[in-house]
């Protein structure tokens, strides 16, 4: 069952949030010795991180990796990377050698493999009697949710949700929020996940969190998540029923 805490505002979900990551962050470390986590961009994303990046200490051995990206420069504005750098990176010391930026710059095809290949490398699955294979397993994922219900760049009725089990990253050309190329993990990488926390603030949101707990369909991809490993942390005006009356 999904996980759901409402907050007053949008300031202490991202308090609750960053304590939800450092604690999950630790026990992948205690368990596994190393803890991997992929961010999203967003405004609310974006002062978690800020939190996090305060606290250098819950980020040791800790790997960075990345929902989605626009396939823009690194250092274009509207890059997710430059967001995290900004914000948690940097502020954090976390060395290059353990962040791991999707290569927009590559454009969606060549960024979308390349970033396959380094996430299957790095991060074992668990499918097989070994406890490897399959899809990497990442062990938090930081999501957004737009008004349509997307999560990552994985669209609305988008054939990207059809890749398949076997998909890790796959190329975005025709991105209805400009710009339209990107790339972003599948569906099948956020669901092998073990753990996504999806973070909604404001009253556009409400309609989107109210499908999102509704039945699984493809017209609104995150609700399509698998529900036993995703915490949802909003704000009153953000909750399905909206602000307490």
């Amino acid at each position: 069952m999904t996980r759901l805490t409402s907050c007053p505002d949008e300031a202490t979900v991202a308090r609750r949030a960053a304590d939800h990551v450092v604690r999950a962050l630790a026990a992948a470390r205690e368990q596994r010795g190393v803890a991997h986590l992929a961010l999203s961009g967003g405004t609310t994303p974006g002062l978690t991180y800020e939190l996090l990046g305060a606290e250098p200490a819950a980020l040791a051995g800790v790997h960075v990796w990345f929902a989605d990206e626009r396939c823009v420069p690194p250092d274009d504005a509207e890059s997710n990377f430059l967001l995290a750098e900004r914000t948690l990176i940097a502020p954090a010391g976390i060395p290059a050698e353990r962040v791991h930026r999707m290569l927009g710059e590559l454009g969606p095809e060549r960024g979308a493999a390349a970033y396959a290949g380094e996430l299957a490398a790095a991060v074992p699955g668990k499918d097989g009697a070994d406890g490897t294979g399959g899809v990497p397993v990442l062990d938090v994922v930081v999501l957004g949710i737009g008004p349509d219900g997307h999560v990552a760049s994985l669209f609305p009725g988008a054939a990207t949700l059809d890749a398949g089990e076997d998909a890790v990253a796959l190329g975005v050309t025709d991105s209805p929020k400009p710009p339209p190329e990107r790339i972003t993990l599948s569906l099948a990488v956020l669901r092998a996940a073990r753990g996504c926390v999806l973070l909604a603030t404001g009253p556009s949101k409400s309609d989107a969190v109210n499908a999102m707990l509704g039945e699984p369909t493809r017209h609104v991809p995150a609700s399509l998540l698998r529900r036993e490993r995703l915490t949802v942390i909003l704000d009153d005006a953000a909750a399905p029923d909206g602000p307490p009356r």
